[in-house]
C-alpha cells in the first residue's frame, strides 16, 4: 500500500467509499446516520483535496481507501482527521497498512494525534493496538496521541 495526494478525478469514488465505510459503524456501537461531518459531501472532499489534506490509499492501481490529514511542521505533529477503508476491503489489514503509510509519509513528525467517538469499539481497539495512547476523553470523544520513540543509543558505540 502507498498513499498519494488525492487526484481530483478520484474524489467522487473516495466519497462513495467513505459512505460505505462509515455506514458500517452501526455494527460497532454506532447509530444509523451517526457519521462524521461531511462524510458524504463531494464538495467538502474536493475542498480537502484542493487544500492538500486528502490522501488516497492505493494497492497497486486500486483505490482502497483514503485519509484526511493535517500536518503541522512547526509543531512537528500530524493530526489524522479521518481514515477509512472501503467496506469491501474491511478485515484485510488495510487500515493498519494505511496508518503505517501515514506515519512514514511524514518522517519529520514527532507526534500523531487523532480522535474517535467513545462508542466506536472498532476504532478505539484499533488505535490502541497501533500504539496510540489516550490523552483525554471529552464530549463523547477519545483523543489519542502516538509519539515517535527516540532513537536508541548503543552504549558500546559511545566509547
Amino acid at each position: 500500500m502507498y498513499i498519494v495526494k488525492a487526484e481530483a478525478n478520484q474524489v467522487e469514488k473516495i466519497v462513495d467509499m467513505s459512505v460505505r465505510a462509515f455506514e458500517t459503524d452501526v455494527y460497532v456501537g454506532g447509530v444509523k446516520g451517526d457519521c462524521p461531518p461531511e462524510f458524504d459531501s463531494v464538495e467538502w472532499h474536493k475542498q480537502m483535496a484542493r487544500e492538500g489534506h486528502l490522501y488516497q490509499a492505493m494497492i497497486g492501481k486500486d483505490l482502497v481507501g483514503a485519509a484526511i490529514v493535517f500536518p503541522d511542521e512547526t509543531e512537528k505533529s500530524v493530526y489524522i482527521g479521518r481514515i477509512f477503508i472501503d467496506s469491501v476491503y474491511h478485515r484485510k489489514g488495510y487500515g493498519i497498512r494505511l496508518m503505517d503509510c501515514i506515519e512514514k509519509y511524514f518522517p519529520w513528525a514527532a507526534a500523531f494525534h487523532l480522535d474517535t467517538p467513545c462508542w466506536n469499539e472498532r476504532t478505539n481497539a484499533f488505535y490502541k493496538r497501533l500504539g496510540y495512547r489516550i490523552i483525554k476523553v471529552e464530549d463523547g470523544f477519545v483523543f489519542y496521541q502516538k509519539r515517535k520513540s527516540e532513537p536508541k543509543v548503543n552504549c558500546d558505540e559511545l566509547s
